[in-house]
């Protein structure tokens, strides 16, 4: 690996962050003094490492990085993988870290043959396209694997076509007032709508459908890009399916394919997705009733009807699931304070195809940050917690390599962690965006008034943020099942954050995600990814080094008042709200309470051990707060999930994306008759209730 990736960049001398030799000297004179003489809890001792983090920023080497690990395609548990893992270890490794690689064994799925063809009245048979346009090297040398997904269970499905819109039930409603039974047909859908894939097979599935057929419509004003075909997982659930709630390790238990518990996890019925152009083919020969007018003017493909026929389909699959080795890599920096608290920066490695946006965005992002704080280290710097670089693989597959860690470290993590850092794709186009638990909110607030915003001369992040789509900047919350963050936060109750740079990108799982792609389109010069390294990397600095842990409870506690203002406008007077009102003012003043004793610590003068017992006790309050939310019960349905306030629903027509057991609840209680609907949907909010109770407790950190 060429040596200039990892060493510090010999040109300090970029356009976007100048750099004073002299002013160097002084600054160093400086954290040299206030390292001796007052270690971390100085304030000013830690805006300098801040500062001289920011400086080390320079685009050229986050390009580097991602040149060299979008330079095949990496799909976990393929040899070619095996290449960045090396990649990111050797990285770790140059800079003078303790660095780990943690293997699993684990069930993944393979391609073997797909194919699809339509057969019209006058007999002709048709094939269609299945790859992308113009690429050619679907082959075990290159590490291309042909488009498919992933757990779809191998068959044939011959049978009439019927569109249905997005795959929401809502949909299959509307197919149902037109008249419209896709029970023995082959279901077309169109990517939207909210719903995963798992999901989309999975109600396709129940309403009696032989197969699943998925596009998306790529980019209007791109159509280069229009070819390109999204890869993913039709998998429920999270992490390897034949070790559910423990880790999959080399000689471990494993439960059998024929298990009831693992067959659950996947569908019943085959699945593939199709190029656009090929799905267009298929469209402009239904007959059947018109669509209706909004799915008619919602995409950009010819739709006239809806099907069922008169042409028929001949759809086939054939996969593999197989046990393979997946790898973990892990870096470390001990704290100088506290070694046994956990600040942990993470992102998948593993793609579907070259993953320039999907994930090494992020990867490179990572790197970068690795090698500045290796640089802060050269000048005294050593965080007060210890810092843990996470890397995972087979994310792709559902989570995997970071659910098996989790599983496997869980009583450790829910003792040491305080917090799991998140980037996924760091950079897909323009606009900030964040997601975190509402206790971190002011935090990343602070953050971003710090980092320059790359699209502008002058204004920073938040800045930007404040006005994009002229909204008042919105911090998004963790309650999908879409990134690394869920296994630390629904299942470990560990505080997450996950931040990124543009909402959608058209080339998403496609063989187009590339290298060449990020340079003419998401960021040619790389300032968004910089400016995620900034933001993500001082994150980390606050975290670690900040001698009170700075997190907030006082905006969790408006923001379940405002989930719960929002059910009082929905719950009629049946239901009683007043256990959540009860705990929620509980937190609400434990939350104070915790400011106040913060102020009053950060305000003492001495640093005698009585201090710094009391500032690790108020930190341990802060850090295992978020813990109380967990239910050892979980969600109905989805009880990996522990997670009382933020979580996946497991009704596909629950309408908040809060509280997700009263969601629940609330979606299914049309088919209860009153007693049972209103008995169910109190029994939630008690739940809920409890849960706020223990966060309220922990934080306070008293038992009477």
């Amino acid at each position: 690996m060429s040596q200039n990736l990892t060493k510090p960049n010999s040109g300090f001398t970029s356009k976007r962050f100048p750099l004073c030799t002299s002013v160097f000297l002084i600054i160093l004179v400086v954290v040299g003094f206030y390292t001796v003489h007052h270690p971390p809890r100085n304030p000013k001792n830690a805006l300098l490492f801040q500062r001289l983090f920011l400086s080390y920023a320079t685009n050229y080497t986050v390009s580097s990085y991602l040149r060299s690990l979008t330079s095949h395609p990496h799909l976990a548990g393929t040899k070619p993988s095996l290449e960045t893992v090396h990649y990111v270890k050797t990285h770790f490794q140059n800079l003078g870290f303790e660095t780990h690689t943690v293997p699993f064994r684990t069930l993944l799925s393979y391609p073997l043959h797909a194919s699809v063809s339509m057969r019209f009245i006058n007999g002709t048979v048709f094939d269609l396209p299945l790859n992308e346009m113009g690429i050619a090297d679907y082959d075990a040398s290159s590490g291309l694997i042909r488009p498919y997904h992933a757990f779809s269970p191998s068959g044939t499905a011959l049978g009439e076509v019927v569109f249905a819109n997005h795959g929401t039930e809502d949909d299959y409603d509307a197919l149902g007032r037109m008249e419209v039974n896709v029970s023995g047909c082959i279901v077309m859908v169109k990517k939207g709508g909210g719903l995963g894939r798992g999901a989309v097979v999975e109600i396709a599935e129940k309403m009696g459908a032989l197969g699943v057929l998925m596009y998306a419509e790529g980019d209007v004003s791109r159509d280069s890009f229009g070819s390109g075909v999204e890869r993913g997982t039709v998998m429920k659930g999270v992490g390897d399916p034949l070790t559910p709630g423990w880790a999959g390790v080399e000689d471990g238990e494993r439960l059998g394919l024929e298990d009831n518990r693992v067959s659950l996890r996947f569908p019943g019925i085959p699945s593939l997705p199709l190029p656009f152009k090929s799905a267009q083919l298929i469209l402009e020969s239904l007959g059947g009733p018109l669509a209706p007018q909004e799915w008619r003017d919602s995409g950009r493909s010819n739709l006239s009807r809806v099907g069922p026929g008169p042409v028929t389909v001949n759809f086939t699959y054939q996969g593999e699931k197989k046990l393979a080795t997946i790898y973990n890599v892990f870096a470390v920096i001990r704290g100088s304070e506290e070694p046994d608290r956990y600040v942990l920066m993470g992102n998948h490695r593993d793609a579907w195809t070259y993953g320039a946006v999907d994930p090494n965005s992020g990867t490179a992002a990572l790197l970068d940050i690795a090698r500045r704080y290796a640089l802060l280290m050269r000048k005294g710097w050593n965080p007060r917690r210890t810092i843990i670089f996470c890397s995972w693989d087979a994310e792709e597959f559902g989570m995997i390599g970071s659910t098996e860690w989790v599983e496997q470290n869980l009583v450790n993590l829910g003792a040491k962690a305080v917090v799991y850092l998140n980037v996924d794709c760091a950079v897909q186009g323009p606009g900030f965006f964040a997601g975190a638990t509402p206790q971190l909110d002011n935090l990343i607030f602070e953050v971003t008034k710090k980092v320059k915003d790359p699209d502008s001369e002058v204004a920073t992040i938040y800045d930007k943020w404040t006005t994009m789509n002229g909204k008042s900047n919105q911090i998004e919350r963790l309650t999908g099942v879409d990134s690394d963050f869920a296994p630390f936060l629904q299942h470990a109750g560990i505080p997450s954050v996950d931040i990124y740079y543009g909402r959608d990108f058209p080339v998403y799982h496609t063989a187009f995600d590339s290298f060449s792609w990020m340079i003419n389109h998401a960021d040619p010069f790389f300032w968004r990814h910089v400016a995620v390294a900034g933001v993500w990397g001082l994150l980390g600095l606050r975290l670690a080094d900040d001698p009170i842990l700075p997190l907030d409870y006082l905006s969790y506690a408006k923001q379940l008042q405002g989930y719960k203002d929002t059910l009082s406008r929905v719950l009629d007077a049946s239901i009683s709200l007043e256990p959540l009102t009860a705990s929620i003012q509980d937190l609400t003043s434990a939350a104070k309470q915790a400011n106040n004793e913060t102020k009053n610590l950060m305000a003492g003068e001495s640093t005698d051990d009585l201090l710094a017992l009391k500032i690790r006790a108020l930190n341990d309050r802060l850090m295992l707060a978020e813990r109380g939310f967990l239910d050892t019960d979980g969600i109905k349905g989805k009880e990996w999930f522990q997670h009382l306030i933020y979580g996946p629903r497991s009704n596909h027509r629950s309408e908040f994306d809060f509280f997700p057991g009263i969601s629940n609840a609330i979606a299914e209680s049309t088919r209860l008759s009153e007693r049972e609907r209103d008995e169910t949907i109190q029994h939630e909010i008690w739940r809920v209730a409890r849960a706020i109770q223990r966060a309220a407790a922990a934080l306070r950190g008293e038992v009477f």
